[in-house]
């Protein structure tokens, strides 16, 4: 699976953290992919491809660190911390009947301009479909690339940005205007995985957010419908990302207590799979209103 940019490295930390401020910094600081990127540059290579073949039948005929409220092993731009249309093809012209007298003829035509689905969702004013926890991350469960099922926990949604969130997050979103935190749970077995995404009017507000983020920059882990707390006071897998005008993250853990290791390659993969499918269903918004809009031409 795929999502926005981001990096992983750990540390330990927490509200009722025993360490206090983070003691060490353990394995990695590998940088996952720069998805979005990806994404454009398949798009784009696609768009030569059809283009090629075009010509050719012419011719022919994808941040850690203590947090006050939890330990978190943060993927700051993924970084663990304790406590990204088709144009409408041009109609063709009526073609003049054998019996017609003049030359055949196509009257002339030209294909509206392609429309960047990341247009849609990179500014509030041209994002204007509805919008909620449940329309963003719709169903009951998401299957990964590996058939592995998270089954669909709590929701949440709120204009106060700050109470969904914990550490330095706080500022951060109140410092770039965020404008609304949705939160979603998704868990299998004793592993669970909170996903936050905020909202923001530009693409530039949003991209901030990442830059500013630091390993205390949290979202708070959202329990409830069975999903007992988790990621409170132990050890987390977190990951922050930016695409358009949304934030989001991810907080992974075990919901028994259990705290979050390098080793546990369960969870750390859980975070990044939902991670990359936030990213994803951002990128979907976008195309469907840049279908829509395309349509409306």
């Amino acid at each position: 699976m795929s999502y926005g940019q981001g990096g992983s490295q750990w540390s330990p930390g927490g509200s009722h953290n025993p360490w206090g401020e983070p003691q060490q910094q353990w394995g990695s600081s590998n940088q996952t992919p720069d998805w979005a990127a990806m994404a454009e540059q398949s798009e784009s290579r696609n768009k030569r491809r059809r283009l090629m073949l075009i010509v050719g039948g012419a011719l022919a005929t994808v941040g850690i660190g203590a947090a006050v409220a939890m330990a978190v092993v943060s993927a700051d731009s993924g970084s663990t911390t304790a406590n990204q249309p088709t144009n409408d093809l041009p109609a063709t012209a009526d073609i003049p009947s054998a019996s017609a007298k003049a030359d055949p003829s196509f009257a002339p035509t030209s294909a509206p301009p392609a429309l960047n689905p990341k247009d849609f969702i990179s500014d509030v004013k041209k994002d204007k479909a509805a919008i909620s926890p449940d329309i963003l991350f719709p169903g009951s469960q998401v299957t990964d690339d590996d058939d592995v099922v998270y089954r669909k926990g709590p929701t949440a949604s709120t204009t106060d940005c700050a109470s969904a969130v914990q550490g330095t997050l706080d500022k951060v979103l109140t410092k770039n205007d965020c404008t609304r935190v949705m939160r979603v749970t998704y868990y299998k077995g004793k592993i669970a995985v909170t996903v936050g995404v905020a909202l923001f009017d530009t693409e530039a507000q949003a991209t901030k957010v990442k830059a500013d983020s630091d390993k205390k920059s949290i979202i708070t882990s959202l329990s409830g419908d069975g999903v007992p707390d988790f990621c409170r006071t132990t050890f987390c897998y977190t990951t922050t990302n930016s695409y358009g005008r949304y934030a989001y993250f991810t907080v992974s853990g075990f919901t028994d207590g259990k705290d979050v290791t390098e080793k546990d390659t369960a969870v750390l993969t859980a975070g990044n799979n939902l991670g990359e499918f936030t990213f994803r269903q951002i990128r979907r918004r976008g195309e469907a209103q840049a279908s829509a809009a395309a349509d409306a031409q």
